[in-house]
């Protein structure tokens, strides 16, 4: 997909569907949950698949260049819309930035999102 923002992004960039990420990879149909990490500020998450499965986005790069740290790359994942999943587990924060690790689970993994209004607060003062 060229250019993001036609999604009603704020910020740019090209991107690969997750469908067809997972077509590209065959990915087993055991896996039941996208794990999507990121060392570099130690965020992890652990996304259902079938929900998002047609309409996340990996973007990988902005103006034919690799997406930039500052932009959230190497890779940024974004479910657009997210909330018309109405899950709990997917919520804004399934949307992550600098994601250097994915892996495909049967079972939930590693997740370290905000669990309370508090800690979901003091995660995106960081972002401003």
């Amino acid at each position: 997909m060229i250019d993001v923002s036609k999604l009603g992004m704020k910020r740019g960039g090209d991107a690969v569907k997750l469908s067809g990420l997972l077509e590209l990879v065959g990915v087993s149909e055991s896996a039941q949950y996208i794990g999507l990490h990121a060392a570099a500020d130690n965020f992890h998450a652990s996304v259902p698949l079938d929900p998002i499965r047609d309409t996340a986005l990996l973007i990988y790069r902005r103006d034919n260049a690799p997406l930039e740290f500052k932009a959230g790359g190497p890779y940024r994942f974004y479910i657009p819309n997210h909330a018309a999943c109405h899950m709990d587990e997917i919520d804004e924060c399934a949307n992550v930035k600098f994601v250097d690790h994915i892996e495909f689970t049967a079972a939930k993994g590693f997740d370290n999102r905000p669990t309370d209004d508090e800690e979901h607060e003091k995660l995106h003062q960081h972002d401003h």
